[in-house]
Formats: structure tokens, sequence, C-alpha cells
């Protein structure tokens, strides 16, 4: 197959709610002014991943003025800045990989997450991504070896950085204003993450979260400073689908859970995430119907003045939902580490460099 063409956005719009058309003629007037004011097509390149046999390629394309440092590199966009870049909607891109070209188009937000057919080696491979006049731009995708048995799904606000998302205020200040090297990890969970992929060197590593894609290039440097292993980001795109006035974060899990399940029916999956919000109900309700993909559940406790402004815990009550699978919970990385050690999922060395 040398080009894979999905549905255009034309083709979708009789389906779109009346929430959904507005915004796309908002975004179609800021594109049309961006065009205008000379910005051009970027490719915002995201990690995927995949199986030998197909990957899974995500990115983003916005229109921008390039915004260049002394060295002629693209300067880093952050804070408000990644949210008033303009998506734009039906953008044809180029994807290369291995002597294979395809060319897909961006969604309503801009952004491309498609299935494409091609034969990989298991390990990191590159690809490349390009759009308009634009100098192309590269992605790393990670695919899944046929042998891997052991995967890791790990929630991102407040289980691997302290963001206190529940709360509004907040959650605005982190994403909209505040520094991205101002972002503190939780405590022990680089070196939880790190000890889980040493020991199954072949596991693929996915960041599930309900963030906006527009955070996603400051999700990625902060996992690299902080040495958490590089996995893919499987993030939504804020503000109303074709069926629904707000896109439900709920559902973006729920439903990436499931297509993980499926794509990869050999693997077992590690859940890591917190009790903040509706990891625990999530994650029982996936171990309830996949029973046979879940390794075991580790879900860090927030603390007590985050679990006061984060409008209190939601613990799931499991008396409700007996299962034999792990289930795990701790304030922090090194108390996750303790429990999973007596169950044998993290060996006694690797918990013992905590």
């Amino acid at each position: 197959m040398d080009k894979y063409l999905p549905p255009t956005p034309a083709e979708l719009a009789e389906h779109r709610n009346r929430f959904a058309r507005i915004e796309d003629w908002i975004q179609s007037a800021r594109a049309a002014w961006s065009v205008r004011r000379g910005h051009t097509p970027h490719v915002i390149p995201y990690t995927g991943y995949g199986s030998t046999t197909w990957m899974r390629v995500l990115s983003r394309v916005v229109l921008l003025k390039p915004r260049t440092t002394k060295t002629g590199r693209l300067k880093k966009i952050r804070g408000w800045r990644s949210f008033l870049a303009t998506p734009l909607a039906g953008a044809p891109v180029t994807v290369s990989v291995s002597g294979s070209s395809f060319v897909v188009q961006t969604d309503r937000g801009g952004v491309i997450d498609q299935v494409l057919p091609v034969t990989l080696s298991p390990g990191w491979h590159t690809v490349t991504l390009h759009s308009g006049d634009n100098p192309a731009v590269t992605a790393a995708v990670w695919i899944v070896d046929p042998a891997a048995e052991i995967g890791i799904i790990c929630d991102v606000d407040d289980t691997i950085m302290v963001t206190a998302l529940p709360r509004p205020f907040l959650a605005a200040w982190n994403s909209f204003v505040r520094d991205e090297n101002a972002r503190r990890p939780v405590p022990g969970m680089a070196v939880l993450l790190e000890r889980l992929t040493r020991e199954n060197p072949l596991a693929p590593v996915i960041y599930l979260s309900t963030g906006a894609w527009n955070v996603a290039p400051t999700l990625h440097r902060f996992v690299s400073r902080h040495l958490y292993p590089m996995g893919t980001f499987l993030l939504t795109d804020w503000g109303p689908t074709v069926d629904r006035w707000f896109r439900s974060g709920r559902e973006h899990k729920r439903e990436n859970l499931a297509r993980l399940a499926e794509e990869f029916p050999h693997i077992t999956w590690i859940l890591i995430g917190d009790d903040g919000q509706h990891d625990e109900a999530l994650y029982g309700e996936f171990a309830a119907s996949h029973p046979d993909h879940v390794r075991a559940v580790a879900i860090r406790e927030l603390l007590a003045p985050e679990a006061l402004l984060a409008g209190g815990r939601r613990h799931l009550d499991r008396t409700q939902n007996p299962s034999k699978i792990p289930w795990v919970s701790a304030p922090n990385g090194s108390g996750l580490a303790t429990q999973l050690r007596k169950l044998g999922i993290i060996s006694q060395d690797s918990a013992h460099r905590f």
C-alpha cells in the first residue's frame, strides 16, 4: 500500500453536532487569519508505537511563524503559547519510514493518529514527517517485540508529575503559565518505572493521560529531564467532538485501554495511576473485562494536602469487583516498589536500589 487516506473533514461534517460545527468555523477563521499573517504548517512529532506489521503514527500540524534561536533551532513553544497555535485540519502529511511512504490527513484538531501497514523489526525506529514547504521532522516509533509479555501503562498528572489536575485554577496555572522547569516529579516514580523497564526490556511504555496534545512536547521534555523511560504519550484533543459538546477524559482512557488490549493480545499490562481522579475505577473496569491482560495495578495515594485540595480521594470499593489481580497502593514510588516486590513483580535486587 502506497497511500493511506482517512476520511476528510468535509466527509465527516454532516455527522457533527452544533458545538463541533461552531468550533470548526472558529478554527477555519483562525487558520485563514494565520495564513494571511504568513504562518505556515509545522508538524509537531510525537512518539508512536506499533508491531512488526503496523505502526501507529502520532503528530499534530499547526500554523506558526517560525521562532528560531541564534543557532537556527526552533524555539520551544510552552505554557499558554502552546494553546494559541492554530491547528490545521485536513492538512496532508507525508509519512516515510524504512523505504515506505504514506500520505495521511490531519483531523479536526490538526492531529494525526493513524495506523499504517509497514514491516519493521522490533525496537526503536525513526519516522520522517513532512507537510508544506517547511523542513521535514522526525519522530520515534517503538515497535513491540512479538516476544514481549509485559507492558506498562502509566497516568501522568499526579502519578509521575505533581500537577494537582483536579484543582481547576492550579491546573490552569500549571498548563498555561508556569515554567515547565518548575514542575515536580512524584518521588520515587522515575526509579520505579526504570526498574520495571530494566527487568522487562521488551515492555512498551504508554503514558495515558487526559491532557491535551498541546502539552505533549512539554511532557516529553519532563520525562527526559527526570529520567523516566521514554514511551508513547496518548493524549486527547480538548473541545467538542462530533457527537458531544466536550471530550470525555474517562472515555479517552477507557477506549485506549481496550485498544491496547486488542492490539497486543499477548501482553499483560502493569497499570499505574493515582487515587485523585478516576484511575482506580477505570483500571478496575478494565481488569474485570480483560483479566488476562492485567499483570498488576499500582495506585499512587495522594498526600493529605493534595487530596484535600483535589476534593478528596476516590477509592474503589474492590469488594464489589473481586479479582485475583494484584492491586497495591502507596504514596510514592518507593512504597509501590515495596508492595510490588512482595508480590514478585519486582525482584529483590531491584527493590533494594530505591
